[in-house]
């Protein structure tokens, strides 16, 4: 899993969902390097250090894909309270077709 530099629309989404539950990203550093997961087809990425610990959902929201198919967006943290992953999980398991924005999210 090799690193890259952490997108503007990925920052974007981030600090949004930070913005949701009232946190700061000065509390939740943001990592300029991130990791794709599953060959970046759904779009999750971690943030966090390999060996970190999942320690629970910062916050879960729910998008609506351009093809109309559910997708979960989950901003986990990991034992040190710091960003681990911001993961999306399509109801079909298909790839992501449009990257979400802010105003297109509903909390769950």
């Amino acid at each position: 899993m090799g690193k890259r530099s952490i997108k503007q629309e990925e920052v974007d989404l981030i600090q949004h969902l930070l913005s949701l539950k009232h946190l700061e990203s000065v509390h939740y550093p943001i990592n300029s390097e991130v990791s794709d997961y599953e060959g970046a087809v759904m779009r999750s990425i971690g943030l966090g250090n390999v060996n970190a610990i999942y320690a629970g959902d910062i916050i879960q929201v729910k998008y609506i894909d351009s093809d109309q198919i559910s997708v979960i967006i989950t901003l986990t943290q990991d034992t040190e309270g710091k960003i681990l992953d911001l993961d999306f999980w399509k109801e079909d398991f298909s790839a992501l077709l449009k990257y979400p924005k802010p105003g297109d999210l509903k909390l769950i």
